[in-house]
């Protein structure tokens, strides 16, 4: 391998570039014509314009990306996240165009996001799965499974993750709103609206485990607490969790060690659990890419997920298999152009002001510069504030610093909200679960508009 075309933009091509250029390689951007001169273009060897600000005409255009990877000279192609990083009919197109894929199979892609197919696998190699119906159902089935469940349940889009085409309903008389909704926003989210049902574990705890194989093994990196969300998508991650002891820790890792194996899996990947009160966990899926929360992982392993993405993409073997060894607590804060008292409604706009945090144990992953203009076309992250330190109580005091020395103006941001999430007591003690942002918007001042 020797030139990389990044199939994305923002900090996530930010990221990959600075990756591949460490390796010795060289990069390629793509842009759309409302990224023309983003950072992510000017740090690249080389950038190819590939279409108007809409996704589907530009990083999502499949024909585009591959023809400036191919009238670019490149060898190797890498998805970051999101846009094309999991869709199995890009992976097929760049193996036959010469390219390597930077990520698992097409046919493995395929099956993890047949969420039926993953169950039936994960099931079949002995992972707890929270139960629910085989795969997707239609309204009148949906109905007849949720009764047998018993109330409340998740509809889940079949064709894709993220929190998009999910709905959690309380009692039958929501579900038929809830489906036609949920089946709506998949449909525009995945181009599939099918859905499927499953029950609701409540209080829940969303921790995850990262895995990275090539041909001789699996490497487990430990978990990543990620149960702050909010409309199901995750704001802040911490490693280790707080919810999880030794002996369960190695259960998760053992069982996703497992299902990797029986998978034939390649590159990394992430599975996501739920973890009840009782210390149960149960799978919900995987996902067959780089995690936006990989930095998480990184500090508290010190290996770059990204550079032995490219070193297993290009025929290297990993430097060890088994656990990796880890140390000290990381969090990362998701600071998006959000407006916390309108639920988080995404606010682009111009960045008027932009000063990082700096200081030990701090890093910042962003593409944002001063007099940038965050387009509405596209999710509303502007960076991730990730620190470490030795302890829990230490990374979280080591967090507020940082987020009181980030300064932003000219759109709303998730700052201050992480601010007060951090200072809260349930966070503080370890003691909270994926309902706590609607459970304790109320008494945040940056929620409530204070």
């Amino acid at each position: 391998m020797e030139r990389v075309l990044v199939a994305n933009r923002g900090e996530i091509a930010v990221r990959v570039i600075r990756a591949a250029h460490e390796l010795g390689l060289e990069a390629v951007a793509v842009y759309s014509t409302a990224d023309e001169g983003a950072l992510h273009t000017r740090l690249a060897d080389r950038a190819v314009r590939v279409g108007p600000p809409p996704a589907r005409q530009s990083y999502l255009s499949i024909p585009s990306i591959i023809a400036a990877a191919t009238t670019t000279g490149c060898d190797a192609v890498h998805p970051g996240y999101g846009f094309l990083a999991e869709n199995p009919a890009f992976v097929h197109a760049c193996e036959e165009n010469g390219l390597a894929f930077v990520g698992p199979g097409a046919d493995v892609m395929a099956r993890m996001g047949d969420k039926a197919q993953a169950k039936a696998e994960m099931r079949a190699a002995g992972v707890p799965l929270v139960p629910g119906s085989a795969g997707p159902v239609s309204y009148e089935d949906a109905l007849a499974v949720s009764a047998q469940l018993g109330f409340p349940v998740l509809l889940k889009a079949a064709a894709g993750g993220g929190g998009r085409g999910m709905r959690l309903v309380e009692s039958p008389d929501e579900l038929s709103d809830a489906y036609a909704q949920a089946a709506s926003e998949a449909q525009a989210a995945f181009g599939d609206g099918s859905l499927y049902v499953e029950k609701a574990v409540s209080p829940a705890r969303h921790v995850e485990i990262q895995v990275l194989c090539d041909a001789h093994g699996v490497l487990t990196l430990g978990e990543r607490e990620c149960s702050i969300q909010r409309r199901h998508q995750k704001l802040i991650e911490e490693s280790p969790s707080p919810a999880l002891d030794p002996a369960t820790r190695e259960e998760m890792e053992a069982t996703a060690e497992r299902a990797c194996g029986a998978l034939g899996y390649r590159n990394a990947g992430t599975f996501e659990f739920l973890v009840d009160p009782s210390g149960s966990f149960y799978f919900i899926e995987l996902n067959a890419r780089l995690q936006v929360e990989h930095p998480v992982t990184e500090l508290v392993t010190q290996i770059d997920l990204v550079r032995q993405q490219l070193r297993v993409a290009s025929g290297d073997a990993l430097p060890l298999v088994g656990r990796a060894p880890r140390s000290g607590h990381a969090i990362e804060i998701r600071i998006n152009a959000e407006d916390p008292t309108r639920g988080f409604a995404p606010s682009p706009g111009l960045i008027e002001h932009w000063r990082p945090p700096l200081g030990p144990g701090v890093r910042v992953d962003t593409f944002v510069e001063e007099g940038w203009r965050i387009s509405p076309h596209y999710d509303s992250l502007l960076a991730k504030l990730v620190v470490w330190d030795e302890s829990r109580p230490a990374a979280i005091e080591r967090a507020l610093r940082a987020l009181r020395e980030l300064e932003v103006r000219g759109v709303p941001t998730t700052r201050d909200a992480a601010i007060d999430i951090l200072s809260s007591p349930e966070f503080r003690s370890g003691e909270y679960s994926t309902g706590f942002i609607e459970g304790a918007g109320a008494r945040l001042p940056a929620l409530a508009g204070a």
